[in-house]
């Protein structure tokens, strides 16, 4: 019959080391139930008894009290395995990046983006390289090294050979005269028909409304003026675009800044906004009219305040005429110019600003950062 499994005899020091750890040890700390193990076996206790005690398996128990006859005190503390070895090496996750942030139809897959079974199938079958991995670890590897999946987004490079002077201008003036510079820009079409949006509704019972797609009642622009140092958005509909809206429009601007000082109108490049009637009373009236480059419009101040304007009186709309629609975006003016620093309004610009100038990832106010010579 074999002796039952039981510690050697304690030294002084042992003894009183194993005493000190359960005196001042935590019940979650492996030490504190190891030295538990040794004293209680030291007490006479046999292995059933202590494994009841520290709720630990009688093999453990076993293990505990041999490595103790074995080594002494340093079995008390845990020699951790390393756990299971890495199936991919840092090259390897290397790899798996470049490959996800490459188009499939690169490396001769038919089809224009990943999926992460799509990807992972992929790279079982490269050769000359063993990639071991599963779809969850695949999908936290590459959360971990910043690819997500993203909507694809365009851009246009401007073709005008003036845009930097363009640019450059309209940067000068809004720094050095902001209480000078105005903005101008037409908004539309604009229809009567039933436009979607969003508002607070019952759950499953959203506001409807009729899906009328014609334009029986035709259209109208909104020739809106912006005054950038006051932050007032005025405007009125027209039936059109062309030289005599336009005019009007700038001898509006013009009578907002009475005094005779100079004045600057940043506008787009339309036909109707450059036409010899135009230059001819900007000239006389001390009026510059600063033009934004071509594919650009996002240099103009007024399109920003345009996305409020959509947001808050066009969707989610379904005005019966022209005349309704027109009063509902005068009230809106009225509104916005006295609550011109809303949060609800801020939110709607920011949100617009990113619209227009998230293509190339500008940031609103700025010019892209020229690489370094």
């Amino acid at each position: 019959m074999a002796e039952p499994v039981r510690v050697r005899r304690l030294t002084d020091q042992e003894g009183q080391k194993l005493q000190q750890i359960v005196r001042r040890g935590s019940t979650n700390s492996v030490r504190f139930r190891r030295a538990m193990m040794l004293l209680a076996s030291a007490g006479g206790n046999r292995v059933p008894v202590i494994a009841q005690l520290v709720q630990a398996d009688e093999d453990t128990v076993r293990d505990v009290i041999h490595r103790f006859n074995e080594i002494g005190l340093a079995c008390l503390d845990p020699q951790w395995a390393g756990g299971r070895p890495r199936l991919l090496s840092s090259d390897g996750e290397d790899f798996v990046i470049k490959t996800a942030t490459t188009r499939p139809t690169k490396l001769g897959q038919p089809f224009t983006r990943w999926s992460i079974r799509k990807l992972l199938a992929y790279l079982r079958k490269v050769h000359g390289r063993v990639i071991r991995i599963g779809r969850e670890t695949l999908r936290r590897l590459l959360a971990r090294r910043g690819v997500t999946f993203q909507r694809t987004k365009t851009w246009k490079e401007s073709p005008d050979p003036d845009c930097d002077a363009k640019l450059d201008r309209i940067e000068e003036v809004l720094d050095r005269f902001p209480d000078r510079v105005f903005a101008f820009d037409e908004f539309g079409p604009l229809g009567i028909r039933p436009t979607m949006g969003s508002g607070w509704a019952v759950v499953g019972h959203p506001e409807r409304h009729p899906a009328t797609y014609h334009r029986t009642h035709g259209i109208r622009y909104f020739h809106g003026c912006y005054s950038v140092g006051d932050d007032t958005l005025w405007g009125v509909n027209r039936r059109k675009k062309g030289t005599v809206n336009t005019l009007a429009a700038l001898k509006s601007i013009r009578a907002a800044r009475p005094d005779g000082a100079p004045i600057y109108v940043v506008l787009d490049n339309l036909s109707a906004h450059k036409g010899d009637k135009i230059r001819c009373w900007a000239k006389k009236n001390r009026v510059e009219l600063c033009f934004t480059p071509t594919y650009a419009s996002w240099a103009n101040p007024i399109e920003a305040h345009f996305g409020p304007l959509r947001q808050f009186t066009i969707a989610n709309s379904n005005h019966c005429n022209h005349t309704t629609q027109t009063r509902a975006l005068h009230a809106y003016l009225r509104w916005r110019n006295a609550n011109a620093r809303h949060p609800d309004v801020l939110a709607a610009q920011r949100r617009e600003r990113v619209r227009i100038r998230g293509e190339k990832g500008i940031r609103w106010g700025g010019r892209p950062l020229k690489a370094a010579a």
